[in-house]
């Protein structure tokens, strides 16, 4: 398993993660017109390579080889396939925040969710952030469990636009453990 630093050959990989991740989670709270519109809307290529390129984004790709087997640290083992994205970006608050964190259903329950957002965590702390945020739809329990269970706790209740409809998300937050500097 590798996890970096996405770059711009990577959009294509992220939308189809994105893709096949909204398709999975979100059937029971999402129409199907209005996730494909939100895909459309969050991951436009354009954008997404403007992420890719700014310096308060943060943007990270799990990948395997293409055989399935676990990539070496560097992907050597042969052709790498993105199957996992965070999205994140550095605030000038102090913060961090996680916006985005989709693992392709495939791959589910082998701990690429858990090393990517281990390597988000570490990157916004390395860079400042004396606490992260990270956003999950409230009807998204899979989701919500996830930041529970890597020590997150919810903070608040937000509203985001999805296709042009209002959901509900859970704010999370995580505060950096003094004792690591």
């Amino acid at each position: 398993m590798t996890v970096r630093e996405a770059s711009a050959a990577d959009v294509a990989a992220i939308r189809e993660v994105a893709r096949a991740a909204w398709a999975a989670d979100y059937p029971e709270i999402l129409s199907r017109e209005t996730a494909e519109r939100g895909v459309e809307e969050w991951y436009d290529a354009d954008h997404i390579e403007g992420d890719v390129a700014g310096s308060r984004t943060r943007l990270f790709v799990a990948s395997v080889d293409e055989g399935g087997d676990d990539a070496g640290e560097d992907g050597e083992d042969g052709a790498e396939r993105v199957v996992g994205f965070a999205h994140a970006e550095l605030g000038r608050d102090d913060r961090g925040y996680v916006l985005r964190l989709y693992v392709h259903p495939d791959y589910r329950n082998r701990g690429f969710g858990r090393r990517l957002l281990e390597r988000t965590r570490d990157d916004l702390f390395d860079h400042g952030a004396e606490r992260i945020d990270a956003m999950v739809l409230a009807a998204n329990e899979p989701g919500n469990a996830f930041y529970r269970s890597f020590g997150f706790e919810r903070v608040d209740e937000g509203e985001t636009t999805i296709g042009g409809e209002a959901y509900r998300e859970q704010i999370y937050a995580l505060e950096r453990d003094p004792d690591d500097g």
